[in-house]
């Protein structure tokens, strides 16, 4: 299982937030580039950056955050966040960005999304991220009434690289991740699955396995060292 150390940006610096929630925002970092650097010093093999204030407008904001990333390391590294319309796709894609998570829109225009995926096969991730078993868009903003297991199903004949599912309620609560539900994604889904939320210790890491997740996005664990990115891999390696 992949394990993938998670660098969310905001206003250029690397913060987590706690249940996607603006107002509980902690920083960790001032040099997006130096945390990447980091975390590939202690093993990592990729790294998944999410741009927070993209997420809320629809369109990049952190450009020169995730530009230095690029600069500064040569694993891959997947982006989420304001990705919604096919000129960014392939603006990131050109600058060095492995795969793309796209959530808000292929939800709203699955079409689309389909025609990106075979535009791009391989290069995309269908961002899911849900509470209590619904889909949320817009950064976490709105709740929707779409299932996220049947969000998963429609796009099972689509060349997508893999399902990133976040379960907002675990998310940046340290409270262990919504392992039930992670299952659930990887039944219903015929593509790679990372699991995202809440993972906190080893152990959390060895659940997820166990039910058969290709990977794990782990934030705040890391930053605050209740697990380090060593331990992860290992654990993640059984």
């Amino acid at each position: 299982m992949q394990i993938w150390p998670a660098i969310d940006l905001r206003g250029g610096k690397c913060v987590r937030l706690q249940q996607g929630d603006f107002a509980r925002e902690t920083v960790f970092g001032e040099n997006p580039a130096s945390m990447a650097q980091h975390w590939v010093s202690q093993g990592a093999e990729c790294i998944h950056l999410v741009d927070l204030d993209g997420a809320r407008t629809g369109e990049p904001v952190n450009e020169a955050a995730v530009l230095s990333i690029l600069r500064a390391v040569t694993v891959p590294c997947e982006l989420g966040g304001g990705i919604r319309d096919q000129e960014t796709i392939e603006r990131w894609l050109g600058a060095g960005v492995a795969r793309l998570v796209v959530g808000t829109r292929a939800i709203q225009q699955p079409d689309w999304f389909r025609q990106m995926c075979r535009r791009f096969p391989g290069k995309l991730v269908l961002g899911i991220d849900a509470r209590d078993g619904r889909v949320a868009t817009h950064g976490w903003l709105q709740t929707s009434a779409v299932e996220a297991t049947r969000l998963a199903e429609q796009f099972s004949d689509e060349p997508i690289a893999a399902i990133v599912y976040t379960d907002i309620a675990s998310d940046g609560m340290m409270a262990g991740p919504n392992v039930a539900a992670m299952a659930a994604m990887k039944r219903a889904a015929h593509c790679p699955v990372v699991a995202s939320g809440g993972v906190t210790t080893v152990d959390d890491v060895v659940r997820l396995a166990e039910v058969g997740m290709d990977g794990c996005i782990i934030g705040r664990a890391l930053y605050e060292g209740t697990i380090t990115l060593s331990e992860a891999i290992q654990a993640g390696r059984r």
